[in-house]
């Protein structure tokens, strides 16, 4: 990452100068107890959406867009959400300042999972297990000038059974939050820890999701309210080749984001996955003014590339989706151009329910046999085996959900999901050439479906949080074992308790 550090320390040196001096604002990260409540206020149209198809979202343009809506028509619950959500975001303090944030809670569920979607699938296969968990955590902010920093310990029981967290040492801490953050009026860098969501807003993007744990990047970002053009840069974990030899690997991600005036947002991106022995992240890599798919032929270097795009038009009923190419082959002369096409999309929609009390989303999402995986298996967006996107591939799956408050406090969020799952994962090796007729572009071998439907609710008091899920998935082919069946209850249940303090710095 010495290329990434360099640009941090240059983008940084040419930018603290000639930009006026300003307040940062801190994230609100994807796991907050308040991301619910914000997303259900932007799914049935009573706030703006700061950030379309961007995650996570700025506390400071959160507010702006709280305190924009017109709550002449809204019912009490609503509004009284409103005034808690803004009590939560509004500095206390102006000027330079500090937050101390600290947590504990005791949780229990069927599974160990984040997901409980994930139970049955991938290799190795996630296992219903039944736990009790315990967490305490700590959180510091420092906000000065157009400065931020932020640090977030955890520790969680939870992670000592969760098979997608792979720490061996003190395996029940992570940092959930840990960054460093200089903004200006047209542009940021960041680097450091930060769950980022790039695609439709409650739904993981198919290439960068909150989906690996603790990946550390270098982010930019230059543009105006309107246009932007962001990079980001981070190291994937080494791993050995079949010599013994450690493989450095590297991932880059360009988006050019576009949002004019009315109901359109359009973001156009790519993405590479670097590998080699020996190898450093090369500089032409990091620059976001040229396509790096284009250059490695007059580079002469080589890299996993994919490219895509995504779309929302904001609406009554607002529109959204994605897509990816990973491989195409238009050739079919050869052995080798009868590989499967690699792709990945979503397409969906959300709403309110006749009145501004109640929201809905649906949406249908495909991921193909042999995304996230290339003929080099080093070369593929895997971070300690967990995809920077999406944890699967295989399968399609279509949701409807809903949510509203029956009362303040109380979020209620019922689901309807079909899943259909093939035989295939990102963590298995890529096929050979001779397998490619027998290899199926979508749901290889016996396909298992799962119809899941459940209930979530979140409910906030003060500094009270207790969060709640349930339901049955009704399991075909389980196991993909033609004609098996299973019915598998899940449910969830957590309790967390927040004490802060914010004061000016000294």
């Amino acid at each position: 990452m010495r290329a990434a550090g360099g640009t941090l320390l240059f983008v940084t040196t040419i930018s603290a100068a000639p930009l006026t001096a300003q307040t940062a604002s801190p994230y609100v990260p994807l796991h907050h107890w308040a991301m619910p409540y914000v997303e259900y206020l932007i799914s049935a149209g009573v706030m703006a959406d700061p950030t379309p198809l961007t995650r996570p979202l700025k506390q400071a343009d959160v507010v702006l867009a709280l305190e924009g809506v017109d709550t002449i028509h809204l019912g009490g619950p609503t509004k009284a959400t409103i005034r808690r959500l803004l009590r939560e975001f509004r500095p206390r303090v102006r000027g330079p300042r500090y937050r101390v944030e600290l947590g504990a809670g005791l949780a229990a569920a069927s599974y160990t999972v984040r997901d409980p979607l994930e139970l049955g699938r991938g290799v190795p296969t996630r296992q219903a297990v039944r736990r009790g968990f315990a967490s305490g955590s700590g959180q510091v902010l420092l906000a000065f000038g157009p400065f931020v920093g932020v640090t977030h310990p955890t520790v969680d029981t939870r992670l000592q059974y969760d098979p997608d967290w792979t720490a061996t040492g003190d395996n029940a801490t992570r940092w959930e939050e840990g960054y460093l953050s200089g903004q200006w009026r047209h542009g940021e860098v960041s680097f450091g820890l930060l769950d980022r969501n790039w695609g439709p807003s409650g739904i993981q993007g198919v290439l960068l999701s909150d989906n690996p744990y603790s990946l550390d990047h270098l982010y930019l970002s230059l543009g105006t309210e309107r246009v932007q053009i962001a990079a980001i840069a981070t190291q994937l974990d080494s791993r050995t080749d079949p010599t013994g030899a450690t493989v450095s690997r590297y991932m880059i991600y360009h988006r050019l984001w576009i949002r004019p005036r009315g109901r359109w947002t359009i973001a156009l991106w790519e993405a590479a996955v670097l590998s080699g022995v020996g190898r450093q992240l090369e500089p032409w890599y990091l620059n976001v003014a040229t396509v790096s798919a284009l250059r490695q032929g007059s580079t002469g270097t080589n890299a996993n590339s994919f490219v895509g795009f995504d779309l929302e038009r904001r609406a009554g009923t607002t529109l959204f989706g994605q897509f990816m190419l990973d491989d195409i082959q238009v050739s079919r002369k050869t052995a080798s151009d009868l590989k499967p096409t690699s792709y990945a999309f979503t397409a969906g929609a959300k709403g309110r329910l006749r009145s501004r009390a109640a929201a809905w989303t649906m949406f249908y999402t495909q991921v193909a046999n042999l995304t996230y995986r290339n003929e080099d298996n080093l070369q593929v967006p895997l971070f300690h085996f967990l995809g920077t996107g999406r944890n699967f591939d295989d399968y399609d799956q279509i949701t409807a959900t809903a949510s509203w408050l029956p009362r303040f406090g109380l979020l209620l969020r019922p689901e309807v999901t079909v899943l259909r799952q093939g035989e295939g994962d990102p963590r298995l090796p890529h096929p050979l050439v001779p397998a490619y007729p027998t290899t199926a572009t979508l749901l290889q071998g016996v396909v298992e479906r799962t119809v899941r439907l459940a209930v979530n609710a979140d409910w906030q008091y003060r500094g009270l949080s207790v969060t709640a899920g349930g339901g049955a998935h009704l399991i075909h082919n389980a196991g993909h074992v033609t004609g098996a069946s299973d019915t598998r209850w899940v449910g969830s249940v957590g309790l967390t308790y927040r004490l802060a303090w914010e004061n000016l710095l000294p």
